[in-house]
Parts: structure tokens; sequence; C-alpha cells
């Protein structure tokens, strides 16, 4: 006899892409390469710079001793002073805790805010391992449905409907993951109202905020006074500075929340490495010029794919796009978005994700990431799409 699991944790779904890339070891040899747009992740290095200065530091014995739990001051101040710049945020120290990538922020911020039984509003389609932490937990996502007309940017109205005396929070990801579509800051300040006159938390999630085109300012939510006291970040640099290995992430909100969160910092993860905290102040303190060259490169890719996909006879649509993702249709209404994705895979040698791994009744959608695909390689990757008979 086996040991109990918990029930919560047997009732999640494996990681959606351990679960496709899994499929690579039974593929056909179909004589093609394989094009990979699964993970959202940069297919370029860090900036050599950042690593000459990262190679300096290994040698100070303190770079492999904890920091504060929150972070190191001077780290925390290099935060701040970019904030003040990008978002003209009212922020301080205080104000921050980095963590181990944005999705330890999230367990952070979830488990400070809300107990089993509780509810958040989620914006479908959702980052699945949002919607998998909070099952987990036994805290019951209430999920906004997927409106394609609007290419699935939240509606204040919907969302506000379905908040309840249980609600603790409402999930946002802007730019979306999966669809890449990007909330307009007009939404943003509507929906923060509605969490500030429900006196509940707006969690946004900004992983993908330095793929903005034209590295325009998010929102101005930063700015309100108070703004803490119903808004929660999440946010990575791990995309903008090419370090998705070393987990850095970042959770800001009011000091009070802050001061709460670092009662699991501790217990979790105690603080963000050293090596990553150093990574983090070099990026922000000298790597714009590389941030907004890796930010055009992407506009590029994602501009290239869109204008090749679109043209006539494709039996795929598409749905959103922007940032660093494309939420497309496929053209088989008998097969769901894993039997869709896997046939994909096996036929023409492109691992996507299926659309269900986002949210209930996705079936008919699957997501592709332009982080594993050079401008060289776009064309073929349609002229493929295109070939699969509807």
């Amino acid at each position: 006899m086996s040991i109990p699991f918990s029930p919560h944790i047997r009732a999640v779904h494996p990681p959606p892409i351990s679960e496709v890339k899994g499929w690579l070891a039974t593929r056909p040899d179909i004589g093609l390469e394989l094009i990979d747009l699964c993970q959202a992740v940069p297919d370029y290095p860090p900036a050599p710079e950042l690593v000459t200065h990262l190679a300096t530091l290994l040698d100070d014995p303190l770079t492999s001793k904890y920091s504060p739990d929150e972070g190191l001051p001077e780290v925390l101040a290099a935060v701040c002073e970019t904030y003040r710049r990008k978002y003209g945020a009212q922020l301080e120290p205080d104000n921050l805790c980095l963590t181990i990538g944005a999705s330890q922020a999230f367990w952070l911020a979830i488990v400070t805010l809300c107990q089993a039984g509780d509810e958040v509003v989620v914006q479908s389609p959702y980052y699945f391992d949002h919607a998998m932490a909070l099952d987990m937990l036994g805290i019951r996502g209430v999920y906004a449905p997927f409106d394609e007309a609007s290419a699935g940017l939240p509606s204040p109205a919907v969302i506000a409907a379905l908040i309840t005396a249980k609600t603790r929070a409402i999930l946002l990801v802007s730019p979306s993951n999966p669809t890449g579509a990007i909330i307009p800051p007009e939404t943003l300040q509507e929906l923060y109202s509605l969490a500030q006159c429900r006196n509940i938390a707006l969690i946004l999630d900004e992983t993908y905020n330095e793929f903005i085109p034209g590295g325009v300012r998010p929102h101005d939510l930063f700015t309100r006074p108070g703004w803490g006291e119903h808004f929660v970040q999440l946010a990575s640099f791990g995309k903008t500075f090419a370090l998705t290995g070393y987990r850095a992430g970042l959770l800001a909100a009011s000091r009070q929340f802050i001061q709460h969160a670092l009662k699991v910092q501790d217990s979790m993860a105690v603080c963000q490495p050293r090596i990553t905290q150093h990574a983090v102040r070099f990026g922000l303190e000298h790597l714009d010029a590389w941030v907004a060259a890796n930010r055009e490169m992407m506009a590029r890719r994602h501009d290239l794919f869109r204008a090749e996909f679109m043209q006539p006879g494709n039996p795929f649509r598409l749905s959103a796009s922007g940032a660093f993702f494309a939420w497309v249709r496929h053209p088989w209404p008998e097969l769901t978005g894993r039997q869709a994705a896997k046939r994909l895979v096996d036929e023409t040698a492109i691992l996507c994700l299926p659309g269900e791994v986002f949210g209930s009744g996705l079936e008919g959608y699957l997501r592709l990431a332009f982080g594993n695909i050079r401008e060289e390689a776009i064309p073929e990757a349609v002229r493929r799409f295109r070939k699969m008979a509807a």
C-alpha cells in the first residue's frame, strides 16, 4: 500500500511543457528539423558584458551566501530607480521582494492573500502554472471566458459580475501568456478601481513587460496614491535579460503585504540567489540599449510571422498575437488541442502547446511562442502550417 497523496495535488495535470516535450521521444522521423514554438524563453544568451561581470564575482565568498530575505539593498535600490523611469513609480525598497522567478512571486502573493476555499477571478486563457497553483492550494479559480472578438482582453463588467464575498483577488497577465495581447492602460485603471471598490487585490503578472513594442509605459498604477493597498505586481527579469535559468523574479506590493510575504519567503526559499541579484542589478544599470534591441528583434519576429501567417490559404487562423506569442485556432474541429498539437509535431515537426492547458473549452486553439524561432526560420514554419490539410 502506497502513502496517500493530497487530493488537490492528484487532481492537477502534469506540467504541460514537460508533457509536450515528451512527445519528441516517439515522433516519427520525417526528415524535417524541429521548429520549437513550445516554451517561451529567449533563444539568445545574456549580454556578454553581464557574463563577464558575473565571472568577476565568483571568487568572492559572499556570492555563495544568503542575502536578506527580500534582497540586497543595492539591488532593491536599482529596481526602484528603474521603476521610477519605467512606470513613474512611487516605490521604495520595502515595497519589494526578489523571488525565485515570477512563479514564486505568484505563490508568495496567493499564500499571503488566500486560504483554502477562497476565490480568485482569473482571465482566460490563463497561464497554466497559475491555475495549477490555485488548484493545489484548494483555492477556487473563477474564470472569465475568452472572447475571441476582443483577442481575450478582460472586460471589467464581466469580471465584476464574477466577484463574490469569497473573492480575494483578480488575476491578470499582460502581455498575455498565451495570447500576447496587451491590456490597455485604461482597462487596467478600471480594473484597479474595481478591486479598490470591492476591497480585493488586483494581481498583475508582467513577466513580458519589456517586450511591449516601443517600450511604452505599460500603465500608471504605480503613480496612484496608496497603490499598494490594492495592487500587487509580479515581474521577471529572466526574460528581460535572458536569465531564465537564474530564476530572477520580483514581487511588488504595499509595505505591509511584503512584510507578510516575507514570512512565506523565509520558509520557502529564504532569498533569491546572490549571483542572480548581481545579474539583475547589472542589467538594470547597464543594459537598457541591449534590452531595447531585443525588444525590437522580437517585434520583427512577431510582425513577420503575422504577415506570413495571415496570407490567404492558411487553414489555421490567427486569433490574437503580440509580444512573445500567437494564439491560433487549428482547423480540425474533431480534434482536441492535444491531438492537433501531436499531429503537428508528428507530421510537420512543429512543437507547440494545446489550447486546453490554458483553460476549459479552448481545445480549438494552440499557443505559439516566438522566443525560439529566428526571423530566417519563420517563412519555413508558416509554410509547414499552410501545407497541413484542413
